[in-house]
């Protein structure tokens, strides 16, 4: 078997192999969305992460992975580890994915239980199907299908984070810790998306993010409205006025001393795409200004995550004492999430009417992230991807979505070049009800996967 750095299977070849083994990747991504594995015991028991890291790390050990180790990071989550060694004086790829997943939100919207995998109109439905237990199998997928036909031409270091969609920064942290565990020459994050199904794309920039708590308290208790009401500071009131604050009247983000006006010179995404991807209701407008790339991948961008409030059913008619909700703040490239966070918590502050009482708690931050697609990697991408998407060009485009590693890996490994591929395309709906993967896509992309460690590793021998 041939497992120098220039053998070149056939690509045809390879392609049958890895539809061969979407059966296999199937059942593995039903086993594994199985696990309720929500990074937040306040939801879901911390038992469901700790058996989802040993399904994976189980996975490693069965092809090959040596090393294989759960990591115990500093918010009390484990990410997984493993090395694949290959061909003396091959060149390391670090493949990255993560088992954890964002909570249901509303069960009884699933149209099918979302820890239950479920084929319906040809896609795979399930929490964490492409984001990212989806990314994962595709890893998987691409090595079975390099041992068929050879072997794997490069050393292969996984690494399966455990926290990513709670924004923690457990793996951060282990890894500044531990700089020498995650070095390699290229890395691939498994964790972004096509632009479009069946366009292949590389993201090229990330948005950073910070997330605050803000707590409103105006009274000792709660007190009846009709008695006290019209005087008394009701503090959820005083919460509803600052978070308006947050927006101006066309929906734009206004946070005190943050520009908002960045421009996006690249892909372009038209209104009417997005406004079927974002399944906006017919007469309601998008918000913001400028065009939706500017909005989505050059600009801030402020969300109310939930507020803690009583709710309609069984409400009392009181004037509140306190109140509190959960903020999050998208930052794209050239700004800083730190300051970004200093300067949302200062406008916080000082959009307190009637001298309410208003304290803000940082939960998570992330920094943005921005690649450089003029590295030999990319021309080992493109041309992968040109193979599995026969006709296409490789395309590149922002995410508003924040993947705080990159940032991190990008700072402790200056020269290693750091690619985003993955299976969130629009129609995978992650983070909302009935998220899913479409099999084609991860069939095309475990080719691609497999196709760039072979071209990767010709253009470094």
């Amino acid at each position: 078997m041939d497992t120098s750095p220039t053998h070149r299977p056939d690509p045809a070849a390879l392609a049958t192999t890895v539809a061969s083994l979407q059966p296999r990747a199937k059942a593995e991504l039903a086993e594994l969305v199985a696990f309720k594995s929500v990074a937040d015991e306040a939801q879901f028991p911390k038992s469901e992460c700790e058996a989802a890291a040993a399904w994976v790390a189980g996975a490693l050990r069965t092809e090959g992975f040596e090393d294989v180790a759960l990591l115990d990071t500093p918010d009390g989550t484990q990410s997984v580890y493993g090395i694949l060694p290959g061909p003396a004086g091959a060149p390391t790829v670090l493949l990255y994915a993560h088992y954890d997943v964002q909570p249901p939100l509303d069960e009884a919207a699933w149209i099918s239980p979302p820890f239950e995998l479920t084929e319906r109109d040809g896609r795979w439905y399930g929490r964490g199907a492409a984001d990212c237990k989806g990314g994962f199998i595709m890893h998987l997928t691409a090595l079975r299908a390099l041992k068929e036909h050879g072997g794997i031409p490069v050393t292969v270091k996984m690494i399966v984070e455990g926290s990513e969609e709670q924004g923690t920064g457990g793996l951060e942290r282990y890894a500044e810790a531990h700089p020498e565990l995650l070095t390699a020459d290229t890395i691939v994050i498994g964790d972004a998306g096509n632009f479009r199904l069946g366009l292949p794309t590389v993201t090229a920039t990330l948005r950073g993010m910070t997330l605050v708590r803000v707590q409103v308290d105006t009274l000792e208790g709660n007190l009846h409205s009709g008695m006290f009401g019209g005087a008394a500071p009701d503090a959820l009131a005083a919460l509803i006025r600052i978070l308006d604050s947050l927006r101006a009247q066309d929906g734009s983000t206004t946070v005190d001393g943050l520009e908002a006006d960045g421009v996006w010179e690249g892909l372009q995404y038209p209104e009417e795409d997005f406004r079927k991807d974002a399944k906006v209701l017919d007469g309601v407008s998008l918000i913001g200004s400028g065009t939706v790339a500017d909005r989505l991948w050059a600009r801030p961008a402020v969300t109310v995550l939930g507020i803690d409030c009583p709710p309609v059913v069984g409400a009392t008619p009181s004037v509140h004492a306190g109140a509190r909700a959960l903020i999050s703040l998208r930052v794209p490239p050239g700004m800083d999430a730190a300051e970004a966070t200093k300067l949302l918590t200062a406008h916080l502050e000082s959009a307190a009417p009637w001298d309410a009482r208003v304290s803000v708690e940082r939960v998570g931050q992330g920094q943005p992230f921005q690649a450089d697609t003029e590295s030999p990697a990319y021309a080992s991408m493109a041309e992968a991807m040109q193979v599995a998407y026969p006709g296409e060009e490789m395309q590149t485009a922002g995410m508003g979505g924040s993947i705080p590693l990159c940032n991190t890996l990008a700072s402790l490994y200056p020269e290693t070049e750091i690619l985003l591929i993955g299976l969130s395309e629009p129609e995978a709906q992650i983070h909302a009800v009935n998220e899913s993967v479409s099999p084609e896509e991860l069939e095309r992309l475990s080719l691609t996967e497999a196709l760039f460690l072979v071209n990767y590793a010709r253009s470094k021998a």
